[in-house]
């Protein structure tokens, strides 16, 4: 028998695409800006922890 268990597991899909046809441009627009301050967000959040990381780096070379 075949256990499904052992197969590697798709990768997590982190937002749904919208259907975009019913949109209207300023809809569309509007949610380019949602996805782009989701965007900042994360950028924000990589910077944080990069620094984060770099602080304890420096404090483990010395």
């Amino acid at each position: 028998m075949w256990d499904d268990e052992d197969l590697p597991k798709p990768p997590r899909r982190r937002l749904d695409p919208q259907p975009l046809d019913p949109l209207g441009i300023a809809e569309i627009r509007a949610y380019i800006a949602e996805l782009q301050a989701e965007i900042a967000r994360a950028d924000a959040e990589i910077s944080r922890k990069e620094r984060h990381r770099d602080a304890a780096q420096g404090v483990f070379k010395k």
